[in-house]
């Protein structure tokens, strides 16, 4: 089974591209998996991060993108229950052809070892600015502090198999996505 990576910064435009590779292969997603771990953080953060029984995402971000401490420490019970739930799911599709897990902090989590292949997607920061601004309501600063909280596409593509760059259209992220994929399973 070959254990493909899907990774990129915030607003580079993974999502999509796991949405193309999904309609060929299995594409588990670990913003799910820690969102889940996430909710069950109520003794981390206090019951203030929370609405509706559900973390308010936006709540947490602003308490922890501007303290890198109380990131450090979130991150440090979030990325080993991550890493394991990886694990498990390779274990229980050993027989597939191969895995696609995406991992926006792979990384920054130092998880990059556990995988056969990277594929990383990039795009323009100021283009992803404006992307996150938007998609999540955030102002400049707020998106700003979560940009800056990953390590750049610079470093991340000397560590990457594969590059994407998602500075143009939908159509255009399409036909690299199935490029990369027919380099991969021909």
């Amino acid at each position: 089974m070959l254990r493909i990576a899907i990774t990129g910064n915030i607003a580079s435009g993974k999502s999509q591209v796991e949405k193309f590779i999904a309609k060929r292969f299995p594409v588990y997603d670990t913003d799910k998996i820690a969102h889940a771990i996430l909710n069950n953080l109520t003794d981390f953060y206090g019951q203030d991060v929370f609405t509706n029984g559900h973390i308010d995402r936006k709540k947490l971000g602003n308490i922890v993108f501007n303290n890198p401490e109380l990131k450090q420490e979130l991150e440090n019970i979030i990325h080993p229950q991550v890493k394991s739930k990886i694990m498990e799911i390779f274990e229980n599709h050993k027989n597939e052809k191969a895995i696609f897990i995406s991992v926006p902090l792979l990384f920054e989590a130092g998880f990059e070892n556990i995988f056969d292949r990277i594929i990383l997607v990039t795009a323009d920061e100021n283009l992803r600015l404006s992307r996150l601004m938007q998609r999540n309501n955030l102002s400049k600063k707020e998106a700003e502090s979560r940009i800056n909280s990953q390590l750049p596409d610079e470093i991340k593509k000397k560590k990457a198999n594969y590059i994407i760059t998602n500075n143009s259209s939908l159509s255009d992220l399409e036909k690299q996505t199935n490029l990369i994929l027919s380099k991969l399973f021909g």
